[in-house]
């Protein structure tokens, strides 16, 4: 599905429509009834199996060096699917599953955030982009 939109659009406002429908799907399984919950929480995993691709191929085109170097710091970031579970049981211990969740909305709102503050070198190829592969400058 992620491969299909950035045939349509740029990688940029994929991870937007990404982070959003990943926001929008998790305020209605916390907060919706259940019926919703069922349909949302999975939702979720749909919109997130976009993001970390779209996070690391706009990450390494935004620097023009040392791209080995700035992978394996992107590969560390990885740490954080084991982080968050425990800071999310934590929290769920505290508080509540529900408050624990909540969490989820700064990691989604980061991922967002890099949605606008990209700058990539060169954008992806579109169909019907006369102007392939040009930078965002050059456009």
């Amino acid at each position: 599905m992620g491969m299909l939109l950035l045939k349509f659009f740029d990688s940029r406002k994929v991870l937007i429509g990404g982070a959003l429908g990943s926001l929008v799907c998790l305020t209605a399984a916390l907060f919706g009834p259940a019926k919703v919950s069922l349909i949302a929480f999975p939702s979720i995993g749909l919109f997130t199996s976009v993001l970390w691709p779209v996070v690391v191929s706009l990450a390494l085109n935004s620097v023009t060096e040392h791209h080995g170097s700035f992978s394996g710091i992107l590969s560390t970031a990885l740490m954080g699917g084991a982080i968050i579970p425990v800071v999310i049981g934590r929290i769920g211990d505290l508080a509540g599953l529900r408050s624990g969740m909540t969490f989820l909305y700064l990691t989604f709102g980061f991922v967002l955030s890099v949605g606008f503050w990209a700058r990539p070198l060169i954008t992806n190829a579109t169909i019907g982009d006369n102007r392939k592969g040009l930078a965002p400058a050059a456009i």
